[in-house]
C-alpha cells in the first residue's frame, strides 16, 4: 500500500480542497473514512468535482454520518456504532489520499481518536495548517501529538494568505519539510485547483508510505 494521510490542525481549514488537488496530482485515490454531516453531500462529492478523477477512485465513506458533529458524537446520534476494523484501509491500484475528520485529537469513538487510527494504518501524515494567528501552537501542537503516536509526518501543506514568518518557523521549529502554500482560490474548481497546485506545492519532499 503506496499511500498518505491529509489531516490538519482544525476543521474548515482546506483540508478536502488539498487532498483533492493532491489525488489529482497523485492520480491516486481519495478516501474519507468517517464522513460527518451530510445534508450538503460531503467531501467525497466536493473531491470530485475539484480533482477530475474517475468515480472509481473516488472510495465511499466507511460511515456515512448525517449529524455535523465530532464522528463519535455524531455515531452516538445517529444511532451507529464505530468499528476500528471497518475503518482498514481498502485495497487499491495506485497511491492512496486518506483524508481525516476534523484535527488530529478528534474521537472516533469513546476510547478511541482519530490520530490512533493513523498511527493502525502506518502511513505518512500532511499536516494541513492556516497561515493565520494561533497556527504556530495548533500546528506544533498537532505534528507532537502525531509524533507522540509513531505517525510519521511528511510535512507542512499550508493554506491560506501568505504570512512569511509562520510559514517559516513552523517547519524551523518541527523540523519538517514545507510543502508549500495553497492560496485561498476564487473561483474555486478543478482548473483553477490543478494550477495552484503546480505553482505553489512542491510534492519532491513527500514519499509515501
Amino acid at each position: 500500500m503506496k499511500g498518505v494521510i491529509v489531516t490538519g490542525t482544525d476543521t474548515d481549514i482546506g483540508k478536502t480542497v488539498f487532498a483533492a488537488g493532491l489525488a489529482a496530482a497523485l492520480g491516486g485515490y481519495y478516501w474519507k473514512p468517517v464522513q460527518a454531516g451530510t445534508a450538503d453531500g460531503g467531501d467525497r462529492e466536493t473531491v470530485a468535482q475539484l480533482s477530475g478523477l474517475a468515480p472509481d477512485h473516488i472510495l465511499p465513506e466507511a460511515y456515512r454520518l448525517a449529524t455535523p458533529a465530532s464522528p463519535h458524537l455524531a455515531a452516538r446520534i445517529d444511532g451507529v456504532r464505530i468499528d476500528a476494523d471497518r475503518l482498514a484501509l481498502p485495497p487499491v491500484d495506485g497511491p492512496l489520499v486518506v483524508e481525516g475528520a476534523g484535527g488530529v485529537l478528534v474521537p472516533l469513538t469513546p476510547d478511541m481518536l482519530i490520530a490512533d487510527m493513523f498511527a493502525r494504518w502506518g502511513l505518512p501524515a500532511i499536516v494541513c495548517a492556516r497561515t493565520t494567528l494561533g497556527t504556530i501552537n495548533h500546528s506544533l501542537l498537532s505534528i507532537e501529538a502525531l509524533r507522540a503516536r509513531g505517525v510519521p509526518v511528511a510535512g507542512i501543506a499550508f493554506i491560506g494568505d501568505a504570512h512569511e514568518e509562520n510559514e517559516r518557523i513552523i517547519p524551523a521549529i518541527a523540523g519538517l519539510p514545507s510543502l508549500g502554500r495553497l492560496p485561498r482560490l476564487d473561483p474555486l474548481n478543478r482548473d483553477t485547483l490543478a494550477r495552484a497546485f503546480r505553482d505553489h506545492i512542491d510534492l519532491s519532499p513527500l514519499t509515501l508510505g
